[in-house]
């Protein structure tokens, strides 16, 4: 009893959020700085689906913000910046991470830690020298520019995850093609990739994620015409609190959050078994 009552207040702790954020916003912007926590569904006391859905909701917010040309100028280069970030990513990840679980070769695992140690410092600390490198390549503010910004944190996930999957699949598959006379990049390529799906399944989405969340660089090498989601909504503003466009933030926080939610949803299998490659040898 007692694992399920703490079970129940973790789902609420962690759900909560994410479910008044999408009532509110469905509420009109007055109703936003109501007091009363019971949804609209609840007149008199009494459930009434009716009245909730002629007097309570509203699809304004979404109205508003999809008519604002930031915001949807900004979805489509997070979308476009996140795509090529995971391909990218993905691309050359694979490689580097056949080479480190399945070629021959000294200093193997000094490369692959010190690879993981590039997740382990924080962006604050890499923001001086990435502004002057993309300065001297002249990228700033472009999406090819922020694209390489994001390799800094999807690369070292995407060899690490990849790694440990290409060192799971059985060495007869691959002795197996070479006595047939096959080179180690057709090996690569026609045989272990396509069977490594999970684990390209679940880097690629996290790396997704991490590139459509991401903040910092975003607000710092991009202009009015490449800023992403989180930039644009961050500045989203007005004067007085009660004027502030709360409205219009849960609505665009909805519009990037739930399609993540769907995909993780969709993909949870692979994701997971993509994350677990290796763990257990036998």
């Amino acid at each position: 009893m007692l694992f399920y009552l703490l079970v129940l207040v973790i789902l609420v702790f962690n759900l909560f959020p994410f479910l008044w954020s999408l009532y509110s916003s469905f509420q009109p912007s007055l109703q936003l700085w109501s007091s009363n926590l019971l949804p609209p569904f609840f007149h008199d006391g009494q459930f009434d689906f009716g009245y909730g859905i002629a007097n309570g909701l509203t699809l304004d917010h979404f109205r508003q913000i999809f008519s604002d040309w930031r915001f949807v100028g900004a979805l489509i280069n997070s979308t476009i910046v996140s795509a090529l970030t995971v391909l990218v990513a993905l691309g050359l990840g694979s490689i580097c991470a056949y080479a480190l679980g399945r070629l021959p070769f000294r200093f193997k695992g000094p490369v692959l830690y010190m690879v993981l140690t590039m997740t382990m410092f924080p962006q604050i600390a890499v923001l001086s020298g990435l502004f002057t490198m993309l300065r001297f390549l002249g990228l700033m503010r472009t999406q090819p520019g922020l694209i390489l910004t994001y390799l800094i944190f999807t690369m070292p996930f995407t060899i690490w995850v990849m790694t440990q999957y290409f060192r799971s699949l059985p060495k007869e598959l691959e002795e197996a093609a070479y006595v047939d006379g096959a080179s180690p990049l057709k090996v690569f390529w026609e045989i272990l990739l396509p069977l490594t799906m999970p684990g390209l399944v679940s880097a690629g989405l996290l790396a997704f994620i991490a590139a459509w969340n991401e903040f910092l660089f975003a607000l710092t090498f991009t202009d009015e015409r490449t800023k992403t989601v989180p930039v644009v909504i961050s500045q989203f503003s007005g004067v007085d609190p009660r004027e502030f466009p709360w409205g219009e933030i849960m609505a665009a926080s909805m519009v990037v959050t739930v399609p993540l939610v769907i995909l993780v949803l969709i993909f949870q299998y692979r994701i997971v078994k993509g994350l677990t490659a290796g763990a257990v040898k036998g």
